[in-house]
This record gives C-alpha cells, structure tokens and sequence, in this order.
C-alpha cells in the first residue's frame, strides 16, 4: 500500500509523524496524518519537515521515474511506502502518476487543503469560478492566455513560470488585472502580496511561491447568481451571431454564415491565443475570445480599434486591440496558435505569409476576390501549411410584400484554411 499525504499548505504547518513499518503491521488510517513505512519519499522541503525514524529509507523526488521504480521495489516486497506531497495530492498532484503507475487500488490518499483554496479563503473570495491552470514543470503560455482571457485564474507556479515571468508577460499583453502572490501559506512566513503585473515582473520572489491569483476587477466583487458548474464559464449556446450583434460600419462585418465556418476552422479554445488580423468590427473576434481563447485583433483605421473595444465590452470579453497595419504591426506580438486574416489589399501574400509562418496551428483567410486565392494558397504552402478551402454561397430567407418568401442571396466568399503537420 502506498499512503499518500497531502502535507497541507506548506510542509511546516504541520509535521508529518512517519512510523518504521513492522512485520505484519498495516498501516495507520486514524485520524492523524501519520503512515507507517518502509520507504518515505518526498521533496527535500517535505522530508526534512517530517519526523521520519532511523531506518526508514528516504527518497527525494527529483525525476519522477527513478522514485516510482524504487516504490515498485518495495511494493514487490510488500513493505509500505509514503508519499508526501503538498495540499491535495488528487490536484495537479503526484496522484496521477502513482494511479497510473500502481492503479488507484493501491493508493491510501490523505489530502489536506489545495493551496488555491487557501489563496481564495484569504482574500473571501469563492473560487468555484475560477479557472486553475498549472505551470509548475510546464511552460507559461497556456497560463498566460488563460490569465488574459479570463477575470478570475489561479496559476500554480514553478521555476522559470513564477510571478516575475507571468507578470512580464501580462504587463506586455496589457489586460488590466491585480495579481495576488500567496507565499509559504499556513506558515509564520506567510505573505499574500496584491501587485500590478508590472510590480510582479520587477520584484524578486521566494522559491516556495505556490500560487498566484490573477484578477480582473470585477473578480474581486461577489458573484451576482449561484453556479452549477465549477471552472471557466460553459461555451456559449449559440455563435455565428447576427451582425445586427455587432457594432459595425457600412455593412463591413464577417457575415454570419462565413463566421461560422471560419470559427470551426479555427478552434479557438482555453489557453490558446487567435490573432484576428484586419478585424474591422471585431466579430471574429469577440466571438473566439466567447470560447475561452485570449484574442489580439489588429485594425489599422482608429475608429475601428474603437468599434472592436465596444463590441467586446458588450459582449464581456476581454480582446486586445493593436492600432497598426500589417504585416508590421504583427513582429512585437507573442506567437498565436491561431489567425484569421479578414482583411484584404496589395499587401495581403505578405500578410498571410507572416502569419503562416508564426501560426503554431491553424490559419484562415476570408477573400471576395478569386484572383488573389492563388497568391494566399501559395503563401500557406511555402509555410510548410497544409491548405483547404471552399466558395460560401449562401441565400438567406427575405420577405415579399405579399407575405410570402424569397431567396436573397450575399456576396460569395473564398475560405481558405491551412493546418500545420
């Protein structure tokens, strides 16, 4: 049997009583978070926090991979192991490993308080609302995408992805939020520090940071209805939205009908960034950044940057909004997973070539002129893109005076899309 134990926000705030294992002893599951073991394996910080007796083998967990051969070895032998671990081990823990490794039937879990539960109760704040997303051991984009898409996240920190890193990397994007660095909780160090993205990123911070919170402000307000779903908000009901949806000038907005095939080209989901270059209104859009993905929509006529911030405030979504023409307006902005090219002109092979180029996934490009397909599909080749592409006829439903019904057709429109291998 391996018991696993959540020590509780930080290893101090409690210290773990490990027995030596006896021959023909099981192991303990009172109500106190003792184990008794054979094998004692942890962090550094864990292990030297716990009472382990002499004898008991101790392993600090560096690679995952060498511990659990060595639990192995001690299971065979049918001598228990104890593993510590911080708050929940079940939560972005080192219960997944060992299940998958050892099956669940063998794992004794005894969790103590999830450190982003701990972070919340300090400021009063529910959390069931928030999305939790992990950098410790991972890279910092999705965290990032999902702190510029979202009011209310909570990003568990690692080397390399701690506060200094995520606060550049917001203070860069611009979404106005307040970032809340939790620090040794439970402990006497404790240290719940509210900072600007900007502040984050110019101050040097602990190793035992554990979780910072990002808020926008509207996050720190009490929620105005009960939820039935924990995490990010659901994806809406309904996309492709009228235009009338959209505040728009002389008729220059992606029509519905287009919207919707370019959306399911272009996948946007949680911590994904799109690109909507050449956004005119923004319909493109505010309707990824609906879906969970953080959106930089690029317009160079400056009442256009102005139509795209009202439609997302309309619409509630946060979209960053870059006054400039491309290609050039594109060289400072962090890489997308996705881009919709809208707009058109001269310049648009050197626009999708640029954006072909940086795509990590997906490019889609909408024209109303047939003569400049074969420059934008040579573009998405020569960037090592996979290309695809329809003519949008569509007729819509109209009115007659007399009370019956017509077919009124919209201007055809070329999509193209290419996916990288």
């Amino acid at each position: 049997m391996i018991t696993v134990i959540g020590t509780g926000t930080h290893p101090a705030s409690g210290a773990v009583a490990v027995r030596a294992s006896r021959p023909g002893a099981g192991s303990d599951t009172g109500s106190d978070a003792g184990a008794e073991a054979g094998l004692v394996v942890g962090a550094a910080r864990h292990l030297e926090a716990a009472r382990v007796p002499a004898g008991v083998r101790q392993v600090v967990l560096g690679p995952l991979a060498p511990a659990l051969d060595v639990i192995a070895e001690y299971l065979a032998e049918e001598r228990p192991v104890t593993v510590l671990a911080s708050g929940d081990p079940g939560f972005f823990g080192i219960v997944r490993a060992l299940g998958e490794r050892f099956g669940p039937s063998a794992l004794d879990v005894r969790p103590s308080s999830p450190s982003v539960a701990v972070a919340f109760a300090r400021l009063g704040l529910s959390w069931d609302d928030a999305v939790v997303v992990s950098a410790h051991g991972r890279g910092l984009r999705t965290a990032v995408n999902v702190c510029r898409a979202h009011p209310k996240a909570a990003v568990l920190t690692g080397p390399g992805a701690g506060p200094a890193e995520l606060g550049a990397e917001l203070a860069a994007a611009g979404p106005e939020r307040t970032l809340v660095v939790a620090t040794a909780l439970g402990t006497d160090e404790e240290s719940v520090v509210r900072v600007s993205p900007g502040e984050a990123a110019a101050r040097d911070w602990p190793a035992a940071v554990s979780v910072v919170l990002s808020l926008a402000p509207g996050a720190q307000r009490p929620g105005d209805r009960a939820r039935t779903v924990a995490g990010p908000a659901p994806a809406p009901a309904g996309w492709a939205l009228p235009e009338e949806e959209f505040a728009h000038r002389d008729s220059m907005v992606t029509k519905s009908e287009v919207r919707a095939l370019v959306l399911a080209r272009l996948g946007p989901r949680l911590g994904e960034l799109v690109w909507d270059v050449g956004a005119g209104s923004g319909s493109v859009a505010v309707e990824c950044a609906r879906f969970g993905a953080a959106v930089v929509a690029v317009e160079r006529d400056a009442d256009g940057v102005a139509r795209i911030r009202a439609n997302a405030a309309a619409h509630g979504v946060d979209v960053q909004t870059v006054h400039g023409t491309a290609p050039g307006a594109l060289a400072e902005l962090p890489t997308p997973d996705a881009v919709f090219v809208g707009g058109g002109g001269s310049g648009l092979p050197a626009i999708v070539t640029h954006c072909a180029r940086r795509a990590r996934r997906t490019v889609v490009v909408t024209l109303a002129a047939v003569d400049r397909v074969p420059a934008v599909r040579s573009a998405l080749l020569d960037a090592g893109l996979v290309p695809d592409g329809v003519l949008l006829h569509s007729s819509r439903l109209a009115p007659l005076p007399d009370g019956s019904t017509r077919l009124s057709p919209t201007n055809p429109v070329f999509i193209l899309w290419a996916t990288r291998p």
